[in-house]
């Protein structure tokens, strides 16, 4: 085992309480048709200042292998400061670190940005150095995780993990160096550090998979996601359209205005000390959830989510009915005023905010308990989630339930925000993008019936020796209708059985059963079967019935649209059954 893998091994060891949810990827990348190559400046011990430069294909052991062989006939100088097998540095000619690093070529951030892939070469920045690590890809204890960093800088990264900042990490690290990076550009990566909008944003819990950084919008695994019936707000799933603005709750103000009386302004005190605390547990879903499933069909526009862009939480806070009744809400408004608009303090470089509203019934309704959110699962809001205060609108779609909350406006029209009029809308699958016209389809509010499989994932394979298989899933419906049902099949849709749901975590008590019209929270739900004899594959697919007997389409094609919302074709999986003998 070379230097390199013991190193990796052992930093392996130490960052195996970080690990817990990521994959560790056992096998190395496969090599490309065209192999990445290293250089090597080797300066001659004459009088001559001539340098030459050599490259040799990375061919593991091979490549060692060439490096002792020129370094034991010449006494050059290794530049890029690689640490051998010490039956190796025997051959090798003692020079001090300052000496090697005085050698390393320099590159420019264009340079590095053209190595992110295993194919290309993964290359990365840390402290104006730059460090060739497709060799550790596969052996880097958080798995290709790594690889979000490809091609630029290391720190926004390494940030979320203490354990980096330890100096046998550094050493590790040290091992990959092949250059430094262009002093222009590392002036260049400190500017960008302060004025870049998203150089503020708050860490993320690295387990979540992203599916965009700037904004950041992420979603957890699905085997954990089903794990808690109150998803912990960590990995709650975060979709983020702009940048995370920074708040300070001392100096918050709340505006609230559209009624009679000139209107209200409130401040964080106000809203947790002048209106009764309410509490509901809801589950918010991104429209796009399972987006990814429209993109096999035909390609859509937007984040490729897979199933997890939906979590469930306990949300507390005023009630916006009691906040509009105090701003000077009557009986006469209902007669000219239709909508509440929202408006948050996040903003893009031209200072427009983000925009949405909902029905005023909606936002009045004493069952609708729409919330001015200030507490998420018994904490103040994350910053991810709208700290300091969010609107919650139970039962409708995510995009609606605006974070970072500054104003709320009482209308006859809907916002005029972009992502009201222009986006989150559903469309025929004969629309293409010739001919959309947004303003013939209604905003989102309410969401279809879902559900989905969490367990097992795509392409897993089950032991027939285990002779049942356990399959768990949630499943949730807007507009407060409860789910009632689940059905799952492990032939593909032949024939059915049905799970058992639960609204509450194993060994708690559940969340007491809902009133009509107010069933906000999801179902989880599990069903363990016999393995049908014989079966080499399984093609495993659950759907929901809600109390209003809404249920899923069975495929995808009929409901595809060009933004790829409102997913919610039955789920499905295939899984491979493995006989005992292979």
């Amino acid at each position: 085992m070379t230097h390199k893998k013991i190193n990796a091994m052992l930093l392996f060891r130490c960052c195996r309480c970080l690990t817990q949810f990521a994959p560790f990827l056992t096998q190395r990348p496969q090599a490309s048709a065209a192999p990445a190559w290293y250089a090597i400046r080797l300066v001659g011990g004459g009088s001559s200042n001539r340098d030459q430069r050599w490259e040799y294909p990375r061919h593991g052991r091979s490549w060692t292998q060439a490096v002792a062989g020129l370094l034991a006939g010449t006494g050059a100088v290794l530049a890029y400061g690689l640490h051998h097998h010490k039956a190796e540095e025997a051959n090798a000619v003692s020079v001090p670190v300052k000496a090697k690093t005085s050698q390393l070529p320099i590159f420019s951030q264009e340079e590095v940005t053209k190595h992110r892939t295993l194919q290309d070469g993964v290359w990365v920045t840390y402290d104006g150095a730059v460090y060739d690590i497709t060799e550790f890809v596969a052996m880097h204890p958080g798995g290709d995780k790594i690889l979000l960093a490809a091609g630029g800088a290391l720190e926004p990264f390494w940030a979320l993990y203490a354990v980096h900042n330890q100096e046998h990490v550094l050493n590790i690290l040290s091992e990959y160096k092949v250059g430094e990076l262009r002093a222009e550009d590392q002036k260049q990566q400190h500017s960008v550090a302060s004025s870049d909008p998203y150089s503020s944003d708050p860490e993320r819990h690295p387990v979540l998979r992203v599916n965009s950084l700037k904004p950041f919008n992420a979603e957890p695994p699905p085997e954990i996601l089903s794990d808690s019936y109150v998803t912990p707000s960590a990995i709650f799933f975060k979709r983020n359209h702009l940048p995370v603005p920074q708040v300070d709750p001392a100096s918050y103000e709340l505006h609230v205005d559209g009624l009679p009386g000139g209107g209200l302004k409130l401040s964080l005190e106000d809203l947790k000390n002048r209106f009764p605390k309410h509490t509901v547990t809801a589950t918010l879903q991104c429209a796009g959830n399972r987006r990814s499933e429209m993109n096999a069909v035909k390609q859509v526009k937007g984040l490729n989510w897979g199933i997890a862009a939906i979590s469930n939480a306990k949300w507390a806070g005023a009630r916006l009915r009691d906040v509009l009744l105090e701003a000077g809400y009557g009986p006469d408004v209902a007669l000219w005023a239709h909508h509440v608009q929202f408006e948050g303090l996040d903003k893009d470089v031209t200072e427009t905010t983000y925009g949405a509203s909902i029905p005023l019934n909606k936002a009045m309704s004493e069952e609708g308990d729409v919330l001015l959110a200030y507490e998420m699962n018994g904490e103040p809001l994350p910053a991810d989630h709208g700290f300091p205060v969010r609107v919650v609108v139970p039962g409708t779609v995510g995009a609606r339930n605006v974070k970072w909350l500054s104003k709320i406006t009482v209308s006859a029209d809907e916002s005029a925000s972009h992502w009201q009029q222009n986006d989150y809308k559903g469309f025929s699958p004969a629309t293409d993008w010739d001919t959309v016209n947004f303003k013939s389809a209604p905003a989102i509010q309410e969401l279809p019936v879902q559900s989905a499989i969490t367990v097992p994932a795509n392409g897993a394979v089950v032991s027939r020796a285990d002779e049942e298989v356990t399959v768990k899933g949630y499943a949730w419906s807007g507009g407060g209708r409860e789910v009632v049902r689940v059905d799952v099949s492990l032939d593909g849709g032949k024939t059915w059985q049905v799970a058992q749901l639960r609204s509450g975590d194993r060994g708690q008590a559940p969340e007491p059963s809902p009133p009509p019209g107010r069933a906000w929270a999801w179902k989880l739900w599990e069903l363990t079967a016999p393995l049908p004899p014989e079966a080499q594959q399984l093609e495993i697919v659950c759907k929901a019935v809600d109390n209003s007997y809404n249920m899923q389409p069975d495929t995808v094609a009929p409901i595809w649209n060009l933004r790829g919302v409102l997913s919610n074709a039955w789920h499905r999986v295939k899984v491979t059954v493995r006989d005992d003998e292979d």
